[in-house]
């Protein structure tokens, strides 16, 4: 499926994701996506004992007193235009614009808060090591905007469980941003990826998304 869509890409070489800026403001936090692509680990993966119950989520989120789990405190951070918040969180009205889709979103009930890189995907490129506590970490991570993202349910479906090297956005304005966002949470908790999946972000990096900024951070101990 990557490399049927990438065979059209030569001439969007110059497209830009949105966190695409001159080469010149990049500092070490701060890196193209090939460069962090070379960052990244190659391994296989390990699929062995993994149960979505091993990643609690959500919980209590950054502020225990706001009465809002991570999920809420996700959307409202992510609103284009801030939502009201209710007893116990409840959220109405707001607007979201989904990265998956571009799909504008105006009911908080309508969208779902994915995690990049999935959980069963974590599991399999090294977070099957991980204590209890470092993987309900992961699983509500506020501290990188690339971890956790609100979209429309009908696109956290259409991408499931899947890695780079089986799915990514369709519009070409917002596959860079997917991947840059792919490879700054893998390289943020050390995680690695596997062959098909390298290949395919290889493919990304050489073409329309080399000039993509990835953010580079390191997750909490």
């Amino acid at each position: 499926m990557i490399k049927n869509l990438m065979r059209g890409l030569a001439p969007l070489a110059l497209i830009l994701s949105p966190l695409a800026i001159p080469s010149p403001a990049l500092s070490a936090n701060v890196v193209l996506f090939p460069d962090a692509l070379s960052e990244l680990t190659e391994a296989a993966e390990d699929p062995d004992g993994y149960k979505a119950t091993a990643f609690r989520h959500w919980n209590q989120g950054l502020d225990p007193a706001d009465g809002c789990d991570t999920r809420s405190e996700v959307l409202i951070a992510e609103a284009d235009d801030a939502p009201s918040t209710g007893a116990e969180c409840a959220l109405t009205g707001g607007r979201w614009t989904s990265p998956y889709d571009g799909q504008s979103v105006t009911d908080p009930a309508a969208l779902r808060v994915d995690h990049v890189v999935g959980l069963e995907e974590a599991w399999q490129s090294g977070a099957s090591g991980w204590t209890a506590a470092r993987r309900e970490q992961y699983a509500n991570d506020q501290g990188a905007a690339a971890t956790l993202v609100a979209v429309t349910a009908r696109s956290q479906k259409e991408k499931a469980g899947r890695d780079p090297a089986e799915w990514v956005p369709s519009d070409s304005a917002r596959y860079c941003r997917f991947v840059g966002d792919w490879v700054s949470t893998k390289l943020r908790w050390g995680l690695s990826s596997d062959k098909d999946e390298m290949e395919a972000l290889k493919l990304f990096a050489d073409g329309p998304c080399e000039e993509t900024v990835v953010l580079r951070s390191k997750a909490p101990r």
